[in-house]
């Protein structure tokens, strides 16, 4: 092999790369709207007196919202939804 195809090779690795996380961001979102907000809004999120105070209460939150509904999500939605939720109005230390 040569470097030049080396080369394509890295950069089409990138750009895997890249898409994966895009979708993984999208994938979040839907899930989120499809699922979080039917039950509550965005205001239990940006509420003064949070009930959640670290990331890994918020992932232990969603699971309990997803095992409660029913949803059988894998373990990677919950840690996108958690990490979309995270980015979006909690802000916690990952």
């Amino acid at each position: 092999m040569t470097q030049r195809h080396h080369l394509r090779i890295l950069a089409c690795t990138g750009l895997l790369v890249c898409a994966v996380n895009a979708s993984a961001e999208e994938s979040a979102e839907t899930l989120y709207k499809n699922h979080c907000l039917g039950c509550h809004g965005s205001e239990v999120y940006t509420r003064t007196n949070h009930k959640i105070t670290s990331f890994e209460g918020l992932k232990s939150q969603v699971q309990r919202c997803e095992l409660g509904l029913g949803l059988q999500w894998f373990d990677e939605d919950v840690d996108q939804i958690a990490s979309y939720l995270n980015q979006h109005f909690y802000h916690f230390a990952n």
